[in-house]
């Protein structure tokens, strides 16, 4: 069988399934995802088996450190996508969720429902956490998934989508709910984002060559996941206690994520007194500092930022840094050069924190935190599909509602329009 025709098969099958999970009631739908977080428990050793296979064609590819880490999988990593699908079956289900409900002058009353999209095809490289949480998050959204995870997770994906289907099986659900592609063969992702006929939306999270590649060739709608070029900016009347530690968290926490700062922005006025220390903080873990010509003054060994450096989401042990004049010029920068992704604040001053909350555009601003916690767990949606930083549909982590739509309902008693 050819890639076309996998791929018709593949959305055929998951056209039929959608409809079964639409219908699904809570509790066949939860059963599942707890179902699934026991396969991936009981399974965990040979996940573990499977990733290592991974890991090693990795280290051979000479994928970098930040890569290998987002690709790992250990108990602990598995144990906490058991925890997030735990997490989401404790969830309210907002499938069926009626609001809005009025009467009109003519009698009639008219409210939304919340529904399902149907079939939504998901493409992610590297981390392979991705497959259970986005499988967890289309079934209790009532939808039916197509995952496509890179090739370099190959053999973990497949270990976890064969806990995936022992799940369904075991809560009398369609196995092809959730198909994990089989193939590492690109061509399958051109066929996925165009098959209008099967497949309702697309969401992508990986790098930004994928992202572009998918928005250009799509015809399927697509919910981006971009890249993050994320921003702390520690005010003149900032605490500088609190900013040293959410910059010194936001950077090092981990590397390989997208809501890993990536620029430093520092007021003038504070600058002397916070970047020192904070330098010495980042160089004994082995952060690289790219700074302008003020932090090259004030942290010893950090080097010249290139323009280029300003709009790069390293991924990696690197941090750009730039002192500014005060709130307008860093607001100013983050409008340059963010992604869209998360900024935060720092700052004991309410007026300065309202205005960076009013006029940073990004889907996650923050005040006195690190960007660390912009992530969908954190946010109390137990999982995420991605963070989108797209302003239509969804915006921000994506959870339960942002995999529904709405649509209008009416109840007459045999109303007519006079």
């Amino acid at each position: 069988m050819d890639i076309k025709q996998y791929m018709q098969q593949v959305g055929q099958q998951a056209r039929a399934a959608s409809r079964a999970i639409a219908r699904a009631d809570s509790n066949a739908k939860n059963t599942a995802l707890l179902a699934i977080a026991a396969e991936l428990e009981w399974n965990a050793e040979r996940i573990i088996e499977a990733n290592s296979n991974d890991l090693a064609a990795g280290r051979e590819r000479g994928l970098d450190e930040a890569l290998l880490d987002r690709l790992e999988l250990n108990r602990e990593r598995i144990a906490a996508m058991a925890q997030g699908l735990h997490q989401i079956a404790a969830l309210p289900d907002p499938v069926g969720e009626i609001a809005e409900m009025t009467y009109r002058p003519s009698g009639i009353q008219v409210g939304k429902m919340r529904v399902p999209l149907g079939v939504i095809g998901i493409i992610y490289e590297s981390r392979p956490n991705v497959t259970a949480d986005a499988a967890a998050l289309c079934l209790k959204s009532g939808n039916a998934a197509i995952l496509r995870g890179g090739s370099e997770a190959a053999y973990s994906n497949q270990a976890i989508a064969a806990c995936i289907r022992a799940g369904l099986e075991k809560a009398g659900l369609p196995t092809t709910a959730v198909q994990v592609l089989e193939t590492t063969d690109r061509a399958a992702v051109g066929e996925l984002v165009t098959m209008t006929e099967y497949v309702d939306v697309i969401v992508p999270r990986g790098g930004k060559g994928l992202i572009e590649r998918i928005s250009a060739e799509a015809r399927v709608p697509v919910i981006k996941h971009l890249n993050g070029v994320c921003h702390v900016y520690i005010d003149a009347e900032a605490d500088l206690e609190k900013a040293t530690q959410i910059a010194f968290n936001a950077k090092t926490h981990r590397y390989g994520v997208c809501n890993a700062m990536e620029s430093l922005l520092v007021s003038e006025e504070v600058a002397e007194a916070v970047l020192p220390e904070l330098g010495r903080m980042y160089q004994e873990v082995g952060v690289e500092l790219r700074g302008c010509e003020t932090t090259q003054r004030l942290i010893a060994g950090s080097i010249a930022a290139t323009e280029e450096d300003w709009d790069t989401e390293y991924l990696a042990p690197i941090l750009s840094i730039r002192v500014v004049k005060g709130l307008d010029e860093a607001i100013e920068h983050i409008q340059r050069h963010s992604s869209g992704h998360t900024e935060a604040i720092v700052t004991e001053n309410i007026t300065h924190a309202r205005r960076f909350l009013a006029e940073v555009d990004s889907s996650s601003v923050m005040v006195n935190a690190s960007t660390r916690f912009a992530d969908g767990f954190e946010y109390g949606l137990g999982a995420e599909i991605g963070i989108s930083t797209d302003k239509i549909h969804a915006r921000g982590p994506v959870g339960l509602e942002g995999l529904t739509s709405q649509k209008y309902i009416v109840f007459g008693d045999g109303h007519i329009r006079q």
